[in-house]
């Protein structure tokens, strides 16, 4: 039981390693919201110190995760994902997935009236693959302003610049899978020939 027992405390350090650099949250920013010592942090993560519930409570919190996910609780048996909406920039956002690392998948809704924004292109590593489900998405990749209409799909590599926002006045839903750097997927984006 003790070496159970101390095999899944080794790997809640990296679990939260995985969970803070897949947010883009600095160690500092982490400390900043759950009140935690940036040194506690670093030496969680690293294994040198064993989380206790006092700590992996604000955790679980900030990265707005269930703590069964932290500790890589067993599954139930239940296949069923139970998604906890959250909120980023205006849009809600819904995980359906629950593991970290590997392919993330969302569901993402930005709401009508959202066609005044700037486009404000970020990078970040990794790989995404978009799928409109309903409305008109304004994808900006690098120098490309495209429009998807619902149906369609998209694929890149996170290092192109991008951003997303509402083509028109109304809502848009769309499905989103991020995958680590070098992962690929199967469904291309192909341009229509002219």
């Amino acid at each position: 039981m003790s070496d159970e027992f101390d095999a899944v405390l080794a790997a809640v350090g990296p679990r939260l390693r995985d969970l803070r650099r897949r947010g883009g949250v600095t160690l500092t920013a982490l400390s900043e919201t759950t009140g935690i010592p940036i040194s506690t942090l670093s030496r969680l993560e690293s294994g040198q110190r064993k989380p206790g519930l006092e700590l992996l409570l604000p955790l679980a919190k900030a990265h707005r995760v269930p703590l069964d996910e932290i500790v890589g609780a067993p599954a139930s048996g239940d296949p069923r994902v139970y998604p906890r909406p959250f909120k980023r920039n205006g849009m809600t956002v819904v995980p359906l997935t629950r593991r970290p690392g590997g392919l993330q998948a969302f569901k993402q809704i930005l709401p009508a009236g959202g066609t005044g924004q700037e486009p404000d292109p970020r990078s970040h590593e990794g790989y995404h693959w978009l799928y409109v489900l309903n409305g008109r998405l304004r994808v900006v990749l690098g120098d490309q302003d495209l429009v998807l209409a619902a149906g369609e799909v998209a694929e890149f590599d996170t290092h192109l610049p991008h951003w997303f926002g509402n083509a028109d006045a109304h809502h848009v839903e769309f499905l989103s899978i991020l995958g680590p750097q070098g992962e690929r997927f199967h469904i291309r984006a192909r341009y229509p020939a002219d």
